[in-house]
């Protein structure tokens, strides 16, 4: 190209370098204007993105990718029927689970939210009685029924020549446990329910498990059956030389009101037959385990050992010993110690679910929470559970 083309030709606006120059600026100009936008877009998107975090770290919401919380309506609404009495939120709301399937009827009560059911059962199981050691069933009926199967089954020898004899055929004995109500009725200030800090749920779940731990320890031990599940110590009770299905085997210490020694403790223990020591504990309370820890065999060691680690129970002869406080005293005649499988002696039969009703009118200006769970309990094996007499025979 000539020095004269780079000028302005007659009839053109421009020369083809300036036409270039004047292109390549255009494209250079809308290229940071671009370059501007989107750098306005990005920052406006941080800025929505900062002030979510914040607002999401405020309220201390979930993450959105974490595990959606299934029971969240039930327990939003079931907060607002004990503190308000408001069940409109529980009226036909339905949830998946294993201890909640369908809302009830408002006259017969609402089931307890899944999380203070766990925190009951978790309180009934860590207490000292017969439900920690014993067979524990869920059931959805009115009573639970035990098949047991208490005799052998005939046998003879066979010969070459000789006939087969028809041999005898074994009985087996049925034991239902009905099921029945357990109830416990706290109360709370309506004053008390308005306060938001104060945790209802964890307080009303506190208050129905203790309540429930006293009532079945108490009858699984000594319930006699009326309205209550029947105790193990309310069967009648035999000399074990003796004994015959109905009744429980017991074990003298031969001294009246005393045990004299560690032999008694011995004699329980191979009572029991071999079949059921392997998995088989002993029971008694806290002034007996006073009495029992100090007996020592005839070259002066202890029979009680403590727990190796904590949590562990201690053991007597090798066996767990469960410190049961509804177990009688040391005293003429009384059954103080009960050894044995427990799992296989005693069954309790229980419904998976808690309900709870709300009273704010029989007792102004608090309002009542009337909870109730049904539970039975009784005797399964008597082959499976000894006693230990304090009394000369």
């Amino acid at each position: 190209m000539s020095k004269t083309e780079a000028t302005s030709r007659t009839g053109e606006d421009l020369s083809p370098g300036a036409e270039v120059k004047s292109a390549i600026a255009e494209f250079i100009s809308e290229f940071r204007s671009f370059q501007s936008g989107i750098h306005n877009r990005l920052q406006q998107q941080e800025e929505k993105m900062t002030m979510f975090e914040r607002k999401s770290l405020g309220l201390q919401r979930p993450q959105l990718a974490g595990a959606s919380d299934t029971y969240a309506p039930h327990r939003k609404a079931f907060d607002a029927y004990l503190r308000a009495g408001d069940d409109d939120g529980l009226r036909g709301l339905e949830l998946e689970g294993k201890a909640l399937n369908t809302a009830v009827a408002g006259d017969g009560g609402y089931l307890v939210d899944p999380q203070t059911a766990e925190t009951i059962h978790s309180v009934l199981s860590s207490t000292a009685s017969i439900r920690a050691v014993a067979n524990v069933v869920g059931v959805e009926a009115t009573s639970f029924d035990v098949l047991i199967d208490h005799t052998d089954v005939g046998h003879g020898w066979a010969s070459e020549t000789a006939g087969t004899a028809e041999t005898a055929t074994p009985v087996i004995d049925r034991i239902t446990i009905p099921l029945h109500e357990l109830s416990a009725l706290p109360k709370a200030s309506q004053r008390l329910l308005d306060d938001s800090a104060f945790d209802v749920e964890g307080w009303l779940a506190g208050r129905i498990a203790d309540k429930f731990a006293r009532a079945e320890a108490a009858a699984f031990v000594n319930g006699d059956g009326v309205d209550k599940p029947r105790g193990f110590l309310t069967h009648p009770s035999v000399d074990n030389d003796v004994w015959a299905w109905g009744n429980l085997g017991y074990v003298p210490t031969g001294a009246d009101g005393a045990i004299g020694g560690a032999d008694p403790i011995v004699d329980l223990v191979y009572a029991l037959g071999a079949e059921y020591r392997a998995n088989a504990s002993f029971v008694m309370n806290s002034k007996t385990a006073g009495t029992v820890r100090k007996l020592k065999d005839a070259d002066g060691r202890f029979l009680w050992s403590d727990g190796l680690a904590a949590g562990e129970p201690a053991r007597l002869m090798g066996y767990p010993v469960l410190i049961a406080e509804d177990m009688p005293d040391i005293a003429t005649g009384a059954d103080a110690i009960a050894f044995g499988d427990f799992r296989a002696g005693y069954t309790v039969a229980e419904r998976p679910d808690l309900r709870v009703l709300r009273d704010p009118y029989s007792a102004k200006p608090h309002v009542l929470f009337y909870a109730t769970k049904r539970v039975g309990g009784d005797v399964s094996d008597f082959k499976a559970i000894k006693l230990l007499k304090f009394a000369l025979s």
